[in-house]
């Protein structure tokens, strides 16, 4: 018997599957395995689930009571929206009185185009829901699976109020051994039409869903695994595997969320964009104080009620080929050399590269020209990012981009002839295209999400990252580091996952009963989904300008019981990393408030303006835990130390203080609250009253004499 105690996390791709083991006290990788994904195995992917649990087993000598967590994250319902391999969808729309015309028209989603010449196919039927009965409802299923239908979707205005009516059609479904689902399943959103889609969407999913998590929980408990089988969700948490079949469509992008999950836990990041770089393209993720940043997914450009990592991908990567017209470089991209179906010519020998002559390719037809070098024996290479980024010296040589950079130089040299210049300005030329192209995406996030460019950096993963990364950050004067074991970050990721739910309700001026019950139904969905109830941490959330209050809760699948002093880390390193994160002299960072798990950090910083006649006073603010990573960061912040009984005195006052007031309103800073091991985030309160509702229900259990610490800014 083993002591060991283990996390396995396992990414299926779409040509291979990767593993890796974690070992769950330090989080240190154990090991890594790849094999190619078994699509056409008659088991499905499952099979290939199979071989590698066992194969990464084998390698740990780990049994399977060692086993704490596992998880996997999957594409498949994301290419199966790509491939329109999907479902066909029957209706059943709801609604009477005043309402019945505008539900009607409302529940009728018309087919969706998921990408050229694939469709998500739909039909629809329409009933008043005074006039329901089980007959109806039979022959409304009937006459929809006559014409094709394979799901049902019940979708009834104001279903979220009360869902008893679309909960009738999803029982009289199923006893006829059809898939069915609802509207409120989906969302507890007031949008009768968005809502309908969303679940729509679900509904195409969860035939082929349902089958491979069948498939996919049996080949664990085959390995003898007892630990419940947890899959990635699309906002970086994971999930139960029964909630798969219900909700399939919350692992449409999680391939992507992964990555960024991965770069969030293991790599402890609190402000930065993260770049998972591959070889055709770039995935483009931000976090802000050690979040991910999430939004409504679109569905054939239509708005959908999931909420999704917001991830911005290009094609540039790794492999991406240069266009080349009239012996000029125009562009970077987006054809790469897999695409072409060529090797990179920096990944192979310098023997191979022999009479190197310069020759295009069109890898698709319309494309442009994209330069290739011609080899004796009729040998192709593609010249690529990767190559101008080896021969500028930027990808580390311990690296899994790290090429041969006699063969890249031998190869560019026949193209740097081919333009009169050389190969490093040819190089530099490429890469200043392709960092052009990502940074106008980068710009755009820093401003949609309020980063203080200053306080950003760039963290690359992916097999890719150090090719696009380094130079990026140089060009642009930015802080970066390359994720450790940056090609299995997604793996890690999944890996390292907590369990996470969501609600989201339309609710006009929501009050502390409001906040309540949101804040019991949020608790009791996660636990549903497998999170000890003792680990779970809930965030609520108000959005006064759409009416909509929130509730975010995270969890783990175990009760774990750390020696968290163990991981403690000195002052003096605890300055330095403050100082670091706020681009200022450790000997000026001075360590302010010490409550708990939290350090905060301060510098006053006096900078000259109108030629030194002025002088402008700045306040930078860093936020660390005990175990040295930075939480919060901020400039012109400012903060106050207070006990729980002085929440409605002093707090209360330092929140005035720091109100902006107008004849219109008062504006309240954007405030978070720190308090033993809680990184409360408020910044969405719009109002004083709201503030208090959520910070008086989230410290309800605390003493009196609780030392808390807020932190604000305008």
């Amino acid at each position: 018997m083993s002591n060991q105690q283990v996390r396995i996390g396992i990414d299926v791709g779409g040509t291979f599957t990767d593993a890796v083991a974690i070992d769950n006290t330090t989080y240190e990788v154990l090991s890594k395995v790849k094999i190619p994904t078994t699509h056409h195995d008659e088991r499905g992917v499952a099979s290939g689930i199979v071989t590698i649990i066992q194969q990464i087993m084998s390698a740990n000598q780990i049994v399977p009571e060692d086993i704490k967590f596992i998880a996997h994250g999957t594409t498949q319902a994301t290419n199966a929206l790509l491939e329109g391999d999907v479902a066909r969808v029957g209706i059943i729309g709801m609604g009477t009185g005043m309402d019945a015309r505008s539900a009607r028209s409302e529940t009728k989603v018309t087919q969706i185009e998921l990408a050229t010449g694939k469709y998500l196919h739909t039909y629809h039927r329409f009933m008043d829901s005074k006039e329901l009965t089980t007959e109806r409802i039979h022959s409304a299923i009937d006459e929809l699976c006559a014409e094709g239908a394979e799901v049902i979707v019940a979708s009834e205005a104001y279903s979220v109020d009360d869902p008893t009516n679309e909960l009738r059609v999803i029982e009289v479904a199923r006893e006829k051994g059809i898939y069915a689902t609802g509207g409120h399943e989906i969302s507890q959103l007031y949008g009768l039409k968005t809502r309908t889609r969303t679940a729509v969407v679900n509904a195409s999913l969860i035939p082929k869903m349902m089958e491979t998590a069948n498939m996919t929980e049996q080949a664990v408990l085959e390995a003898g695994i007892t630990s419940q089988l947890m899959i990635m969700r699309c906002d970086g948490g994971v999930m139960s595997i029964d909630e798969v079949r219900k909700r399939p469509i919350l692992t449409m992008l999680s391939g992507l969320a992964a990555g960024v999950a991965g770069a969030l836990m293991y790599e402890k990041i609190s402000d930065g964009i993260f770049f998972e770089v591959g070889g055709t393209s770039v995935d483009i993720s931000v976090i802000k104080n050690g979040k991910v940043m999430i939004e409504n997914a679109q569905v054939g450009g239509h708005k959908t009620y999931l909420r999704s990592l917001d991830v911005r991908t290009l094609a540039v990567a790794g492999g991406s080929m240069i266009q080349i017209r009239n012996q000029q470089i125009i562009d970077v991209g987006p054809r790469s050399a897999h695409i072409a179906g060529l090797e990179y010519e920096c990944f192979v020998t310098p023997e191979h590269v022999d009479q190197p002559v310069i020759g295009t390719i069109s890898p698709r037809t319309g494309d442009p020209d994209y330069v290739t070098v011609q080899c004796a024996g009729n040998e192709q290479y593609a010249l690529t990012l990767a190559g101008a980024a080896n021969i500028l010296g930027w990808v580390p040589v311990e690296d899994y981009a790290y090429g041969q950079q006699e063969s890249a130089r031998m190869a560019w040299q026949a193209f740097a002839n081919h333009l009169g210049i050389t190969v490093q300005e040819a190089a530099n030329q490429v890469m200043t295209i392709a960092i052009g192209k990502v940074m106008d995406v980068v710009d755009q996030m820093i401003v949609d999400y309020e980063l203080d460019r200053s306080l950003v950096t760039l963290v690359g993963g992916g097999g890719s990252g150090a090719v696009l990364v380094p130079a990026m950050a140089d060009q642009q004067q930015m802080k970066y580091r390359i994720a450790r074991n940056a090609p299995y970050i997604s793996t890690i990721g999944v890996g390292m996952a907590m369990v996470r739910e969501q609600i989201e309700k339309t609710v006009v001026g929501a009050t502390e009963q409001d906040i309540k019950q949101i804040r019991a139904e949020i608790l009791e969905k996660i636990v549903r989904s497998g999170a000890n109830e003792a680990t779970v941490d809930i965030t609520i959330e108000i959005d006064s300008q759409r009416n909509i209050l929130r509730a975010i809760a995270t969890g783990s699948t175990e009760l774990r019981s750390k020696d968290m002093s163990s991981r403690e880390v000195p002052r003096e390193e605890l300055t330095r990393t403050a100082a670091e994160a706020l681009n200022q002299p450790t000997d000026q960072t001075e360590l302010k408030v010490a409550s708990g798990r939290w350090f905060l950090f301060e510098v006053n910083e006096w900078k000259k303006s109108w030629f030194g006649l002025f002088k402008k006073k700045l306040n930078h603010i860093s936020v660390l835990d005990r175990e040295g990573v930075v939480r919060f960061k901020k400039t012109n912040a400012y903060h106050i130390a207070f006990t729980k009984q002085e929440m409605d005195t002093q707090f209360a006052a330092f929140l005035d203080e720091n109100t902006i007031y107008s004849d219109a309103n008062a504006t309240i800073p954007k405030t978070f609250v720190f308090y033993k091991e809680k990184m409360l985030d408020l910044t969405g309160m719009q109002t004083r009253e709201q503030l208090f509702s959520i910070l008086e229900v989230e410290t309800q259990l605390l003493e009196e004499q609780s030392e808390l610490l807020a932190v604000v800014y305008q």
